[in-house]
């Protein structure tokens, strides 16, 4: 599948970006963003996510809500890349999540790219609509609204 190209290609590493870590950091790179969105990478692994023990053991599958964090991250990664948030002080709080759907289960060993698209992004408030493929196919999709700022003033 060739995905949307966005005009500054960075290839971080999310903890680069992200306040956010292992177990709870979901982006291994933001490939590229622009003001019109981002494209981000990450693989789930056993050795990585242990939530795969007790979700489904015998079929494992990534769960929803991991799946709904993970493609708001590469969106968070990407405005903090951007430098409209800080990098080190950024936060980004989910507020409100809409439409997901889920076309195919993630299990171990896939690899999700997030395309993020930009609806509204400003100073305190960001509107993304973001889909996550495994390989060329739809695994899921979602418009989330997230709280912009740092972490000083969230508190």
């Amino acid at each position: 599948m060739d995905f949307p190209k966005f005009k500054t290609e960075f290839h971080l590493a999310g903890e680069l970006l992200l306040p956010h870590r292992p177990p709870f950091l979901f982006v291994d790179e933001l490939i590229a963003a622009d003001e019109v969105g981002a494209l981000g990478r990450y693989t789930y692994t056993a050795e990585k996510n242990d939530f795969f023990k007790g979700h489904f053991p015998k079929y494992p599958v990534v769960p929803g809500v991991v799946l709904v964090e993970s493609m708001a991250q590469v969106a968070g990664a990407a405005i903090v890349a951007r430098k409209i948030l800080p990098e080190g002080n950024a936060a980004f709080l989910l507020a409100k999540i809409n439409g997901v759907r889920f076309h195919r289960p993630v299990r171990p060993g896939d690899t999700m790219t997030t395309v993020v698209q930009n609806v509204k992004v400003r100073s305190k408030l960001g509107v993304f609509a973001l889909k996550g493929y495994v390989g060329e196919e739809l695994a899921v999709e979602a418009e989330t609204t997230c709280v912009l700022g740092t972490m000083d003033n969230m508190k």
